[in-house]
């Protein structure tokens, strides 16, 4: 379900307390929490947090373009990585923060290599580009 919204439109409640720049803004807050995380070798917690900052930043892009998305940042991301409409970059980022696994294993630490935690923010990166070309209408919206 897809439709740009205008003045009239109703959005859900929760959409609505924080403006579309204002959802991109919260979104790269907690990106930087996450990188900073990710810099500390907190694991689940970075990878929460660039789901969290691309998820408030697609709060954004559905200010201005509602989608069926899902409510939760979480649920967002997993619709957009099977959505059509989205570029595939931005489908294969969302899938590639879907995939982390982030199972718990008593007395056993995970090491991740710089490298593919420089995915993940790359990937958070991606979807939240999307997010604000949706925003700043360069993408997405129909004529």
């Amino acid at each position: 379900m897809l439709r740009d919204v205008s003045a009239d439109d109703a959005l859900p409640s929760w959409l609505t307390r924080l403006t579309a720049d204002e959802w991109i803004r919260q979104g790269l807050t907690e990106l930087t929490r996450a990188e900073q995380r990710l810099q500390a070798h907190e694991r689940e917690a970075a990878v929460l947090g660039l789901r969290r900052a691309a998820g408030m930043a697609l709060n954004g892009a559905l200010s201005v373009q509602f989608r069926a998305w899902g409510r939760t940042y979480v649920e967002h991301l997993r619709a957009i990585a099977d959505d059509s409409a989205v570029p595939d970059a931005v489908r294969s980022a969302a899938r590639l923060l879907n995939d982390v696994r982030l199972d718990k294993q008593p007395n056993v630490v995970r090491l991740t290599p710089p490298s593919e935690s420089a995915g993940w923010l790359e990937a958070a990166k991606t979807v939240m580009a999307h997010a604000y070309a949706v925003v700043h209408g360069s993408v997405g919206r129909s004529s």
